[in-house]
Formats: C-alpha cells, structure tokens, sequence
C-alpha cells in the first residue's frame, strides 16, 4: 500500500509542476485529473501514443494511480450524455495507452422524479454496463466515488448496483469521510464489498458535535466538514488494517479538500501520517 494524491487541488499549477512536486516529496503516484481543463487531456496522450507524459513521470519517478474523470454519464440530456460517455471512453483509451489500470469516476446522480434505487435499477444498467464492457475490454477498471450526492451513497446502494451491474470491470473508489459524517459503518462497507474497492480516498472527516447538538443531522451545514488524514475523526489504523485484511494493496490518494491548510502543506502533512500505518 502507498500513498498518492489527486492533482485536482494543484489545478492551477502546469502539470509538470504537479508531477515535480510529487517526486520530491514522496508521493508515490497521482491520480490525475483529467476532465476538460485538468492536468491531462485523454486526446492529448492519444495523439502522441503517451510519450510526452510517460517521460514526465520517468523524469521524477512518480507514477499515475487512476485518471479521475468524474463526469455524470446519466445526464438527462441526450446530448450531454453523449458527451460524457465519449470522454469517459477516450479516458479509458488514454489510460491503456499509458499502462494505468483504473478510471476513477461516479455512478451519476438521480433521474429526475426517481429516487436513487430506482435509477440504479433503472437507468444504470444501460449506461454502466456498455461502459463496463468497454474498459474491461482494454484492461482498464471503473472504480465509482462513494460520494453522498451521486446514486452511490450507502452500503445498500452498492449492493443493489452490483446486483444489476455485476461486471468485474466495475467497481468502488472508495471514500471513507462521505461514509463517516452519515454514520454508515465504514469497516462493515469494507468487508462486506472488498473485493469490488479499486481504489480509495484518503480524506478525513471532522464532525463539530457542538454544532450538530444544535441543528442536528439534517441540517446538512456547518456541523462537518473535510480534513487532511489525521486532522479529523476517522480511525486510520482502524480503516486501513480492514483494507489489508480483505487484500487491498494498492493507493491511498489524498483528496486535499481542507481549507484550514495550503495545497502543498496539505498533501504532505497527510504522506506524513498515513504512513504511519503502511
């Protein structure tokens, strides 16, 4: 297991930076965002077989985990569908091309007038299950944030989504905070659903019981918020020896969404900690 990092919070930095940046400071990989105006552009690597990137990685001897693509493949316009799904599968065509195994995406947002488990059951299957083919044809595996928002927010979520999408090539980037604050049990999610975690997120959660004992758990401001690893609540040892007990090996990329701290200051106070349990 080693620790990486989602570029999206170095946004405005050149991509070369990014990756200077990794190397010397111990950030064993990236997960490179790669949406319209991030550090990678998929037609870019494909137009010049990945060479250019492959050099800047070699340089610095740091390595890609995923490319992050998260567009919403259920828009409820055809035409902005299209295009998501098109991007998806130039991320998927650029990710072969540069040896990275994973995409890391989302599993879309509701329908409109359908609740989350209708539009799993009903408007995933047709969208997902194409894609799936389609990566898993090229050696390449989905893994779909847990973020609360998107159709992929608790443990039953996942189960009836796999239930209906049961293609290996799919599966979880999973996000420990987003299951935190909720208070779904994320060791449980871990055990129950291991197998299908192709990557996760290191990004800590800290919940102000101060606040929530005034407005309570449906008030949805103000009583959490996201924080570097070991500056929240979540128990890293805890998470991390049930990631190893159900085989995972692979990244933890910090997704730097803390305000309190400085981009650079943040991914490396987070290296710091989470390899104190690695």
């Amino acid at each position: 297991m080693h620790v990486g990092m989602l570029t999206a919070r170095m946004r405005g930095k050149p991509f070369d930076e990014v990756v200077k940046f990794a190397g010397e400071n111990g950030i064993k990989a990236m997960e490179v965002d790669s949406r319209p105006g991030g550090h990678l552009d998929p037609k870019a690597v494909l137009a010049d077989g990945g060479a250019a990137v492959k050099r800047l990685l070699e340089k610095h001897k740091v390595g890609i985990s995923a490319l992050a693509y998260f567009a919403n493949m259920l828009e409820p316009d055809p035409k902005k569908r299209e295009d998501a799904i098109s991007g998806m599968k130039a991320c998927i065509d650029a990710a072969k091309l540069l040896g990275v195994g994973v995409i890391t995406t989302h599993a879309g947002f509701p329908m409109p007038g359908k609740d989350k488990y209708k539009t799993i059951e009903q408007d995933c299957p047709g969208v997902f299950k194409p894609i799936a083919q389609y990566a898993g044809e090229r050696g390449v595996k989905l893994a779909n944030e847990i973020w609360f928002a998107t159709n992929l927010q608790n443990l039953e979520h996942f189960k009836l989504f796999f239930q209906v999408i049961p293609d290996p090539a799919i599966g979880l980037n999973y996000d420990p905070s987003h299951l935190y604050w909720q208070g779904i049990d994320l060791i449980l999610g871990v055990d129950e659903f291991g197998k299908r975690i192709y990557h996760t997120h290191g990004k800590d959660c800290e919940v102000k019981q101060h606040v929530l004992r005034r407005v309570g758990s449906q008030d949805l401001r103000g009583w959490w918020r996201y924080v570097i690893p070991g500056f929240g609540n979540i128990a890293w040892g805890e998470y991390i020896g049930a990631l190893r007990r159900v085989g995972y090996d692979g990244v933890i990329s910090i997704e730097h969404e803390d305000a309190a701290v400085g981009a650079e200051l943040g991914f490396i106070k987070g290296r710091q900690y989470l390899e104190l349990f690695m």
